[in-house]
């Protein structure tokens, strides 16, 4: 889910069980990805929305999700299990959107998938840590400040790294 007023793409690994189950991103009512990104966007109440209400939210402020592997075979649905991961072709989709100005990691695995997909590119490249249950080590509030970090990205007009006025 992007379009050409995205000026965010986060970017998930590869949808969990429950994700795929219920047809929707971060699909697991303990994974803590819409109390962060309703922050983000100044809707703490995004988690008591319905799904299709928190994605048209997401799209009207400028934020677009995805993930990082196209394909892979996992059973259950811990990063650490994924196996024969092919990327996704994140580069196109990117260029594809004329209001990028960063793309942020929803946890380390994505990050290091995104990163080698995308290799030397115009756009920011941020690394949040995963809104995971499973990332039990960082408490909520935790992640919270990593993830407010993203505003800076929503505000006025930004210059992409090596663009001149």
């Amino acid at each position: 889910m992007a379009d050409a007023g995205t000026r965010i793409l986060v970017l998930g690994s590869l949808p969990g069980a429950q994700s795929l189950t219920r047809q929707q991103y971060y699909g697991n009512p303990r994974n803590g990805f819409w109390y962060l990104i309703g922050e983000v966007i100044g809707r703490p109440d995004l988690p008591a929305q319905c799904y299709a209400e928190r994605l048209q939210l997401l799209t009207g402020a400028g934020i677009g999700l995805w993930d990082t592997i196209a394909s892979a075979h996992r059973k259950g649905s811990l990063d650490t299990a994924i196996r024969d991961a092919e990327p996704a072709a994140l580069a196109e989709l990117a260029e594809g959107l004329p209001s990028l100005c960063a793309i942020a990691f929803n946890g380390a695995k994505s990050a290091a998938i995104g990163r080698k997909a995308l290799g030397a590119c115009p756009w920011h490249l941020i690394d949040l840590p995963s809104s995971s249950p499973a990332h039990a080590a960082m408490p909520l509030a935790e992640k919270r400040e990593h993830w407010l970090a993203l505003r800076d990205f929503l505000a006025a007009p930004l210059e992409l790294p090596g663009q001149r006025p």
